[in-house]
């Protein structure tokens, strides 16, 4: 199951991971973001132990959003040694997002 992000867990599990990390921003009233939310938990199963999947609630969690500039959701970013290195903003299928974090390993 992907991991809650927060403002207070962000830079423990996601700028300070050793692995590469894929943080999907969305909100509950999101029609998009549905459609992307079960390819996120699925991946998140799929790559445990080999990468950090983890959701970021764009209502509950406005630093970290505001931080990374959050217009649009779902966008979903991939960090690597704390810095972002690839982005996706908007629906896509699964295989999209597979490729991007595979890229990361």
């Amino acid at each position: 199951m992907a991991i809650e992000i927060t403002d207070a867990n962000f830079k423990e599990l996601v700028l300070n991971s050793d692995k590469p990390v894929m943080l999907d921003f969305w909100a509950e009233w999101c029609g998009p973001c549905r459609m992307v939310g079960p390819f996120v938990e699925e991946i998140s199963k799929e790559y445990e132990g080999k990468a950090v999947v983890g959701k970021v609630d764009v209502d509950n969690n406005p630093e970290v959003s505001m931080e990374f500039g959050i217009r649009n959701i779902p966008t979903i970013l991939f960090f690597k040694g704390g810095k972002i290195v690839d982005k996706q903003v908007g629906a896509v299928p699964k295989s999209v997002l597979e490729g991007k974090l595979k890229s990361q390993l």
